[in-house]
């Protein structure tokens, strides 16, 4: 099912326009769930971060046990490619995809060096930078590296993070905030998660049970060299129920207002418009 609209695909040399097939019914990927993808975005004519999301799509390949068949560098230079051919202003989801096409004498792992991989673009507009969301708790927890690949983007994960929203939305919020196998805070169903307390942020310490995201990663570089304050730390569920702010952080809308967890009620203020406005300024400087 497409995601956006306007879809090109990349997929064995060749630009194709629409979303075409490009798995078959025995390639490993689909019947074994070994498959990878990374998320960019272009808009307002900049393509921030792109190298970063490309290299880290190869990451998560080889933590899957997929072989890489293309450098960082030129899906990078693919994604722009495809991304010149959509009109001035667009906003567009850029998302590289391996899969495993065989595998092992028992099925069961990939066999290095057969892979598959496909990029597709789909117009996607950028969500109202005014729009906040709601948390909930969730029963589903966030696994650990020892029951799962919580070191990839990977898609056997995003089962468990679809049970999480489901859960929430059934509950009349917007999202889950999800804690990990100890009981802390990890990130939300979708985005990584960060709260403002006495003009200072926080952000879950990672710990190997969820993405450090790299819009994060970044939001967390700015704050910093604006003379901003910023914790990594193990955070609670009574910490986030404690906050002045809370927001999250992630490539598709890049920063969400909270604006209340289960019956408590955030305003979402100067720190929340502080993280937003320090990531759009620096995006400007990544033009397609």
């Amino acid at each position: 099912m497409a995601f956006g609209k306007n879809i090109r695909t990349w997929f064995e040399g060749a630009w194709h326009e629409g979303d075409i097939a490009v798995m078959r019914a025995a390639d490993h990927g689909l019947w074994q769930g070994s498959s990878v993808f990374d998320g960019a975005r272009l808009f307002d004519g900049v393509v921030p971060d792109l190298d970063a999301h490309c290299a880290r799509t190869n990451r998560s390949a080889e933590a899957l046990m997929i072989t890489p068949t293309l450098a960082a560098e030129e899906i990078v230079e693919i994604a722009r490619e495809g991304l010149r051919k959509y009109d001035k202003g667009a906003a567009v989801y850029v998302r590289p995809m391996y899969w495993a096409i065989a595998g092992s004498d028992l099925g069961v792992a990939p066999k290095p060096g057969e892979t598959g991989f496909a990029l597709c673009l789909e117009e996607v507009a950028m969500p109202d930078p005014g729009k906040s969301t709601t948390l909930t708790t969730t029963q589903f927890r966030r696994p650990v590296l020892a029951d799962n690949v919580t070191d990839a983007k990977a898609g056997c994960l995003y089962p468990n993070n679809a049970r999480m929203l489901v859960e929430a939305q059934r509950k009349g919020f917007g999202n889950a905030l999800v804690q990990d196998a100890m009981g802390n805070v990890a990130e939300s169903a979708t985005a990584n998660v960060w709260m403002v307390k006495d003009g200072e942020y926080f952000t879950p310490m990672p710990n190997g049970t969820f993405l450090a995201g790299l819009t994060r990663k970044r939001i967390m570089g700015l704050l910093r060299e604006g003379g901003e304050t910023v914790h990594e730390a193990v955070l609670t569920l009574d910490d986030f129920r404690n906050a002045d702010e809370v927001f999250l952080t992630g490539n598709f809308a890049k920063v969400t207002p909270v604006a209340g967890f289960d019956d408590i009620s955030y305003t979402p203020g100067k720190g929340t418009q502080r993280a937003r406005e320090a990531y759009m300024d620096w995006a400007q400087g990544s033009p397609l």
